[in-house]
C-alpha cells in the first residue's frame, strides 16, 4: 500500500484536509484511527471507513517474532500481507532502525540480506507502518531507514514516508537518516525534498577497488567523489553526514585505511561510524577485537576526524541485517 492511495482513499470518504490528518497522525501514534473526541466532528462516510481500515493497515506488517539483546535493542521479525517477511529493529532508547526493501540489489558480500537479491520494494504504508509497530511498544523520536534493503533502489515510498513522518508524524528532520551506498539520484532528489533528512553513507573502505569488491552492484562512486557529494549535502542541510564503515578484521581496519580516513574527512562536517562486523554463518569475514575497533576510533580523533565506535544491535542473537528472516525461511522449509 502506498501513502497517496491512503489519502486518496480518505478523501473520497469525505476528510477534509483536517481529517485527513488526524486520522492520519492517530494511525502514525499508534492510537485508535477514529478519535470520537476530537473536533471537527468526521464525516459519516469517514467513520464508516474506518473500521475497516484500521485492520487492513494492521495487517501490513505483524510481529512474527521479537528477539531481545542485551544492549536492550530488540529485533522484530515481521510479516507483510503478501507473505514476505522483513526486520525492524526498536533501538533504544526512542529510536527505529526500518526496512525499505524484501531483500536487496546491492549484493554488499558481508551482508546476508543481499544474498537473495532484490525480492520486491515496500509500499510507503508498509515502510511507515513499522514506526507505527514501534511506538506501540516505545516512545519513537528518531527513525533511522538502515534496515534491510537499499532505499535509494526505492526512492519514491521512501521519500513519501519520510515526507508523512516529518510532517504529521512529529519527527524531527534530522532525526529522519537515509542510509544509502550512495546513488546520485539521492543527491539529486533529498535536497529538494520538503522534509530534508539527515544523511548516513555507507563508505566500508578509501580504496575504490577494494569498494567495487565489497559493494559489487552499488553505483560506480569513487570514494573521493562519494565524500564530495555529502559534504554539499550537509553543508546544504546544516547535519553532517554519518558515514558507515562496517569493521572487518584484515580487510579494511589497516593503519593505512586510517591514514586515508584523515585526508578524506578531515575538515568535512562528518563522522565517521565504525560499526564491528555481525558474524553471519557461511561468510568468512570477522570483526576485529574491540580495542583494535576503539584504536581506530581514537587514531582519527587524535586527527581531528569525529569518530564513534558503535555497537551492532543484536550481535549477540545472531541478528545483523537478514539474518532473522534467514532462520525463519530455513525453518519453515524445514518443516
Amino acid at each position: 500500500m502506498r501513502i497517496a492511495d491512503l489519502k486518496g482513499r480518505l478523501q473520497a470518504a469525505g476528510a477534509r484536509p483536517v481529517h485527513e490528518a488526524r486520522v492520519l497522525r492517530n494511525w502514525i501514534r499508534a492510537l485508535p484511527l477514529n478519535d470520537d473526541g476530537a473536533t471537527p466532528e468526521l464525516p459519516s462516510r469517514l467513520k464508516a471507513l474506518l473500521p475497516g481500515l484500521a485492520g487492513e493497515l494492521e495487517a501490513l506488517a505483524r510481529v512474527r517474532s521479537e528477539h531481545t539483546g542485551a544492549d536492550g535493542s530488540t529485533r522484530l521479525l515481521l510479516d507483510l500481507a503478501d507473505g514476505q517477511s522483513v526486520e525492524t529493529v526498536l533501538l533504544p532508547p526512542t529510536g527505529v532502525c526500518v526496512s525499505t526493501q524484501v531483500g536487496c540489489a546491492v549484493g554488499c558480500t558481508f551482508c546476508m540480506t543481499g544474498r537473495e537479491g532484490l525480492l520486491r520494494q515496500l509500499g510507503s504504508a508498509e515502510i511507515v507502518a513499522q514506526v507505527v509497530l514501534a511506538r506501540a511498544r516505545q516512545p519513537v523520536r528518531k527513525v533511522v531507514f538502515m534496515g534491510m534493503g537499499e532505499p535509494a533502489h526505492n526512492l519514491d515510498n521512501v521519500l513519501a514516508a519520510i515526507h508523512l513522518l516529518g510532517t504529521v508524524g512529529d519527527i524531527g528532520h534530522k532525526n529522519l537518516v537515509f542510509s544509502t551506498v550512495g546513488d546520485r539520484r539521492v543527491f539529486e532528489r533529498l535536497p529538494d525534498g520538503p522534509v530534508k533528512p539527515a544523511l548516513a553513507l555507507s563508505l566500508h573502505t578509501t580504496y575504490p577497488d577494494l569498494r567495487a569488491r565489497l559493494l559489487p552492484k552499488a553505483p560506480k562512486l569513487d570514494p573521493a567523489e562519494l565524500v564530495e557529494l555529502g559534504e554539499r549535502y550537509a553543508r546544504a542541510t546544516t547535519y553532517p553526514i554519518q558515514y558507515q564503515w562496517t569493521l572487518l578484521a584484515g580487510v579494511n581496519d589497516s593503519d593505512a585505511e586510517l591514514d586515508r580516513i584523515v585526508a578524506l574527512l578531515k575538515g568535512k562536517y562528518a563522522v565517521m561510524n565504525f560499526i564491528p562486523y555481525n558474524t553471519v554463518d557461511g561468510l568468512d569475514y570477522r570483526r576485529p577485537s574491540w580495542e583494535r575497533a576503539a584504536a581506530m576510533a581514537r587514531y582519527l580523533h587524535q586527527r581531528g576526524v569525529l569518530a564513534k565506535l558503535r555497537r551492532s544491535a543484536g550481535q549477540d542473537v545472531d541478528g545483523g541485517c537478514g539474518q532473522l528472516r534467514a532462520r525463519g525461511r530455513t525453518a519453515a522449509a524445514a518443516g
